[in-house]
């Protein structure tokens, strides 16, 4: 059995990845940790012989010991009862949380990404940036800051030619649906508002003239790689989406080398990597979502991701023993 981590809402993907495991002979349970509050139960117990793990939705109980893989595709904030005081909302998240690792840490197995390293990776852009150069890539210039000086001096230094992003995402979406403060043009007048930053420390990027716009889908050493002419904005999600066509793209040789020596750096079999074809040809690395969306790219380019992700961890499966 493969444990299949994702969240209620969640659709095509984790049904084409489910599908193609058990073409493989791999029963694939889904896991919407959103609903572990409400519609599933843990269990633990310590025996003589050492402690067991159950995982419980309705009938159905799941030992930790059947689990032979996990694919990690999202992890959702927890759903809460409407009906709790919310006097004790905080102790039923924290409890729960901590009951949700504490299974998860229990899982000895092939993972596609390991959690721990999914998420230290996810949270640290500038981790990311470093690790890229080191691997070859082309990066741009970066400040993350909190001091207006030093990012006003950014943006004469680069002669006005700055965008503006926060560190962490507020949208969970590919759309820009929700919550969201997209990759942003600085423009002069907006100078004065960068004393706002002892508020929000941001990120400052040198603007990258762009020819193209490339979604990166990296597994194991495969490439599924879509790109985009999107209006000259500096975030793509916020165009119209009826003028954002997606493209098959194939990237060269070299940036695959150096993709794959940047994800067995930072130790992700999978990620969604963002990168920038400059008008001169070069290619110039954004960043790397380690559960990046990639559903847009199997519905209109019929990219094999789905099926991609199921084999590689069935083979991590198989070789583990």
């Amino acid at each position: 059995m493969i444990l299949c981590i994702t969240h209620a809402q969640d659709t095509f993907t984790i049904d084409r990845v489910q599908q193609r495991l058990e073409e493989l002979g791999y029963e694939g349970f889904r896991f919407n940790t959103d609903e572990f509050g409400t519609k599933y139960r843990l269990r633990y117990r310590l025996h003589a012989s050492g402690p067991q793990y159950e995982l419980r939705c309705g009938t159905r109980t799941i030992d930790a010991r059947q689990i032979k893989g996990v694919w990690y595709r999202k992890m959702w904030d927890l759903q809460i009862p409407p009906s709790l005081d919310p006097t004790f909302v905080p102790a039923f998240l924290k409890e729960y949380r901590n009951s949700l690792h504490i299974f998860l840490d229990a899982l000895k197995v092939p993972w596609i990404n390991r959690m721990d390293t999914d998420h230290a990776v996810g949270a640290n852009k500038l981790l990311q940036l470093n690790a890229a150069r080191a691997a070859g890539l082309i990066v741009p210039q970066t400040l993350f800051s909190n001091h207006a000086e030093d990012a006003v001096r950014f943006f004469d230094d680069h002669g006005g030619n700055v965008v503006v992003k926060l560190h962490g995402a507020l949208s969970k979406t590919m759309d820009g649906k929700g919550s969201f403060f997209p990759t942003t043009r600085l423009r002069k007048e907006d100078v004065p508002m960068l004393e706002s930053l002892s508020a929000c420390p941001m990120i400052l990027q040198e603007y990258i003239p762009k020819e193209r716009e490339l979604r990166i889908i990296y597994i194991d050493g495969e490439f599924f790689t879509g790109s985009l002419r999107a209006p000259e904005l500096a975030d793509w999600r916020t165009a119209n989406t009826t003028l954002v066509q997606w493209e098959p793209y194939e990237l060269p040789p070299a940036a695959k080398d150096r993709v794959h020596v940047l994800m067995t750096a930072l130790g992700l079999p999978f990620g969604a990597i963002d990168m920038i074809v400059k008008p001169n040809g070069e290619h110039v690395f954004l960043e790397v979502n380690p559960q990046g969306e990639w559903g847009m790219l199997e519905k209109y380019l019929d990219f094999p991701i789905a099926a991609t992700i199921a084999e590689k961890l069935v083979n991590r499966i198989e070789q583990h023993g």
